[in-house]
């Protein structure tokens, strides 16, 4: 016997332990195969087979759907009336039964067939599973190990299946080995050649969300929440917060007692990644002047039609206001939505006096100055006449 019914039964259980497939779909995907294989062996392609298996025996049984006709030309896909009456009283011609074929075993080209047929089907079955089961963790943080570094791409075990971290979805300087367990965020599940194909992250903005909402329980009652988050992984981050119930500081919140709170999150992402949290607001004004916190702010002017402000700071703060290669202003102009340039208070008050010593008026050109004193002279004349 080329293909062992009863060694495939057990294979089938061990199978579906190994792989954490249901019993009922490796069984399905085992009797699918054994249906091609007996149209390899016995039938054709255009035969309706349908195949049972016993786990517990090993034993098989094989139907095949067959028109019923007053004269037989394809015994693969008809059958007498006269013998199927004896197998189902009620049947009549253009009627289609199964007929039980008897199988011992098939031959070694059909048993191959059969083998590379569970393989793809169980591929398949075992990718439908992983897409079902990520779909709905899509936009959650899991918990992962990292199985080995390619480069520019990191490989993260997460239960079932194995994700991909890319440069883009990494923190900056962060250093990543094999068995290192860390914290992603499940960005994407895509369908790809090779099986699903999971994108994490710990770069993007979704990530300190998700940290700040494992500590800080006021967030799922709606005490407090998150507006929005500016982030450059691995350097900094800032947040606009607001709080929904009066006299709750959305702030200290965030930040919990000794920071501890702040601090956690810090923990997980690393102590090289700054985290600016900020009071959100409404006011543009207001909102851009927290958002480049800490710079001491003296003024804001806003081009709402091109989305740019233009802020003064003082000369000692302009340093602090831009910070290192720009960071400050640039995660500030991210959050509040604004082109922001900084100026120098020091700078403005030179514009000003520059602006002040301009004479008022253009100088009249000759010929207007003697117009204008004959015309003063004449309305002399007439008034003392």
């Amino acid at each position: 016997m080329d293909l062992d019914f009863k060694q495939l039964a057990v294979a089938i259980k061990a199978i579906a332990e190994e792989k954490n497939l249901p019993e009922e779909v490796v069984q399905e995907v085992v009797e699918q195969a054994l249906a091609a294989a007996y149209r390899r062996d016995y039938g054709d392609r255009e035969q309706e087979v349908r195949v049972g298996m016993n786990l517990n025996t090993g034993d098989i049984d094989v139907y095949v759907t067959k028109e019923v006709v007053d004269k037989v030309h394809d015994p693969l896909i008809q059958i007498s009336a006269k013998d199927a009456g004896v197998m189902k009283k009620t049947a009549k011609v253009g009627d289609f039964i199964e007929v039980h074929e008897n199988v011992e075993d098939f031959g070694r080209v059909a048993a191959q067939t059969a083998k590379q047929v569970i393989l793809q089907r169980l591929r398949e079955a075992e990718r439908d599973i992983i897409m079902n089961e990520y779909e709905d963790k899509i936009g959650t943080v899991i918990n992962g190990i990292v199985s080995r570094v390619e480069g520019n791409i990191v490989r993260v075990d997460i239960g079932k299946a194995q994700g991909i971290m890319p440069r883009s979805e990494q923190i900056q300087g962060e250093r990543y080995y094999p068995g290192q367990r860390l914290k992603v965020f499940l960005k994407d599940v895509e369908r790809g050649f090779r099986g699903p194909q999971l994108v994490v992250s710990r770069g993007n903005t979704q990530f300190i969300e998700w940290l700040f909402r494992a500590e800080v329980p006021e967030m799922e009652n709606g005490a407090v929440e998150i507006k929005d988050i500016a982030r450059e992984a691995g350097v900094r981050s800032k947040i606009a917060v607001a709080s929904t119930v009066q006299g709750v500081d959305p702030v200290g919140t965030f930040v919990g007692g000794h920071g501890t709170r702040v601090n956690a999150v810090m923990g997980e992402i690393g102590e090289q990644e700054k985290i600016d949290i900020i009071v959100w607001s409404s006011n543009s004004i207001e909102y851009i002047t927290n958002s480049l916190s800490p710079t001491k702010v003296v003024a804001v002017t806003l081009d709402e039609k091109n989305k740019k402000a233009r802020v003064v700071v003082p000369e000692d703060q302009l340093s602090i206001a831009i910070g290192k290669s720009g960071q400050n202003v640039r995660l500030a102009s991210k959050l509040a939505g604004y082109d922001i340039d900084i100026v120098a208070e020091t700078a403005v008050i030179a514009e000003t006096v520059i602006e002040s010593k301009k004479p008022t008026q253009k100088l009249k050109k000759k010929e207007q100055l003697e117009s204008s004193l004959l015309d003063a002279i004449e309305e002399h004349g007439v008034e003392n006449e």
